[in-house]
């Protein structure tokens, strides 16, 4: 708590949870709270990335039923990505309990790792998909799974993008930029189950390799989006 010199007749007084002034006017006090602009900013922060876990968790849980009915290998790779986009949820949302400007590009730079390894892990099913083939079946849930992951995708986007852009978050701007393309990969997943239903059931992991690549892409344009000058307040 500081105390310092105020125009006023006596001084006013300053918490870290709210910013209190207390004034005197002809022998009288008064003193009414203001919420700092930092908790301010805590709070939206954690309230965007609060929703946009609980988007993806469940978008991702509700894939994971699809896939488990299915077995399709695009699918799987968009279940794995959508976990660890949920994932990053955490971090994020400690860097904005701290408060800490450093904290939240720490966490960005766990975004872009956690986006590689899914990668990393998407890439390994589907190649291991091409060398043993299994054709999926279910192509109507298939492609809802696909749907269901677009719709949560766009929707966790638009919550992380605002809310982002309104705080000055390149992390949280990144993660939405990285749910926005999820979306889009997402609809992939409906293009395997219109291939298999054609009877290119190869298409699956081809899909799933597509899949993977756009993720590494998305990798590097995260990385590029957090990586800067270190700076804490």
């Amino acid at each position: 708590m500081q105390i310092h010199d105020h125009p006023h007749a006596g001084p006013h007084t300053h918490q870290d949870e709210h910013v209190v002034e207390r004034h005197g006017h002809g022998g009288r006090w008064h003193s009414h709270g203001l919420v700092h602009d930092s908790i301010k900013r805590s709070r939206e922060g954690l309230r965007a990335v609060g929703i946009s876990l609980a988007v993806l968790g469940a978008t991702a849980l509700a894939q994971t039923l699809v896939f488990v009915l299915t077995g399709s290998i695009a699918l799987l790779a968009d279940v794995i990505h959508n976990f660890g986009d949920a994932a990053t949820a955490i971090p994020l949302g400690i860097a904005f309990a701290l408060r800490s400007h450093r904290a939240e590009r720490g966490a960005g730079l766990f975004v872009v790792a956690a986006i590689f390894i899914s990668a990393c892990v998407a890439g390994i099913e589907a190649v291991r998909r091409l060398i043993n083939p299994e054709t999926p079946d279910h192509l109507v849930a298939l492609a809802l799974g696909g749907a269901i992951g677009y719709g949560g995708n766009w929707l966790a986007a638009g919550v992380r993008t605002r809310a982002g852009k309104r705080l000055s978050s390149p992390a949280l701007v990144a993660d939405g930029n990285h749910a926005r393309a999820d979306a889009y990969v997402s609809l992939a997943v409906v293009a395997s189950a219109a291939a298999v239903a054609l009877g290119a059931s190869v298409a699956d992991p081809l899909i799933g390799l597509g899949i993977t690549v756009v993720i590494v892409k998305i990798t590097w344009d995260s990385w590029r989006t957090v990586r800067g000058p270190d700076h804490d307040h």
